[in-house]
């Protein structure tokens, strides 16, 4: 896989989670005030880190030769492509007397966030095309 077709691939999954994180924070939001609701956040960077930095030791290390599917595999890469964003829900914390969790604040800049976050995204996926644009127009 070449690297434009990979920065594009990041950059689709970057958007599609960060589209995602809003949907999350939005419904934090609305359920603020609801008794016993606890938020919720979601969890990709950390794993999509670990599978870039997988690919790495991989292409760096040494290599087995398997010859039996039942044979230990190490230093076997993660594909980042099968990094599956994860909801998580805050089970540990309560803010207020209801049960709830949810600072509504908190939120409210979290979904601000986000939006700048996916205004970049998508300035960064057009700053990608408009280099292949220049490439093609030499």
């Amino acid at each position: 896989m070449n690297s434009f077709t990979r920065s594009i691939d990041l950059l689709q999954r970057e958007l599609d989670v960060t589209s995602l994180r809003y949907q999350v924070s939005a419904n934090n939001l609305a359920n603020s005030e609801v008794p016993n609701f606890k938020r919720s956040v979601v969890n990709f960077e950390s794993e999509l880190k670990s599978a870039l930095e997988s690919e790495e030791i991989a292409k760096n290390s040494f290599k087995l030769t398997t010859t039996d599917s039942r044979h230990i595999q190490i230093n076997t890469p993660y594909d980042y492509r099968e990094v599956e964003p994860r909801r998580v829900v805050d089970y540990t914390t309560t803010s207020k007397a209801n049960g709830n969790n949810v600072d509504a604040e908190t939120e409210a800049n979290n979904i601000l966030q986000i939006q700048m976050q996916y205004r970049l995204l998508t300035q960064l996926t057009s700053f990608e095309f408009d280099q292949v644009n220049v490439a093609m127009k030499k």
